[in-house]
């Protein structure tokens, strides 16, 4: 049985939809858990893992636009004190599609708190990028081209402990 387009598009956006619900709860949950962390007096270094997976063909220029265009502002934040580092990693062989990912940032900042205080970055930008139409217009095409983007807070588990 053959599915018409017009159903099969429907299909498609209301499983986007229910997908973006379930990503947008999850985040809900990781931010408040998050808060807790940051709450218990905990002044300890706070990751977070950032995939980008651009469509097939784009990776090149969605890195060349990340580097030209957020990279600077993640490295002030860095001389801000807010960030303790910032590195980029991808991967050496391929893998399934739905799997797939092109670069993963690694954000260490300060703490928990700092990762989660809805910082205001618009000063640093107008700072860093005097003509804002060309930034603006870049930074649109750098989201453009991405198929996926999923932030991930990470923690390092002890093996030794008991």
């Amino acid at each position: 049985m053959q599915i018409p387009i017009s159903k099969a598009k429907r299909l498609l956006a209301m499983a986007a939809l229910g997908l973006a619900a379930l990503l947008w709860a999850s985040t809900i949950g990781a931010g408040a858990q998050q808060a807790v962390m940051a709450a218990d007096g905990k002044d300890q270094p706070f990751a977070i893992e950032y995939y980008y997976k651009a469509k097939w063909g784009h990776a090149e220029e969605f890195l060349t636009l990340f580097k030209k265009n957020h990279y600077p502002v993640l490295k002030k934040e860095i001389e801000l004190g807010r960030m303790l580092k910032v590195s980029m990693t991808v991967p050496r062989y391929h893998t399934t599609e739905d799997g797939r990912w092109d670069y993963r940032v690694t954000i260490v900042f300060k703490n928990a708190m700092i990762a989660n205080d809805n910082f205001d970055s618009s000063a640093l930008i107008k700072q860093l990028y005097p003509d804002q139409e060309t930034y603006k217009k870049e930074e649109q095409r750098r989201f453009e081209i991405l198929e996926a983007h999923w932030d991930l807070p990470i923690k390092d588990l002890d093996l030794d402990a008991r």
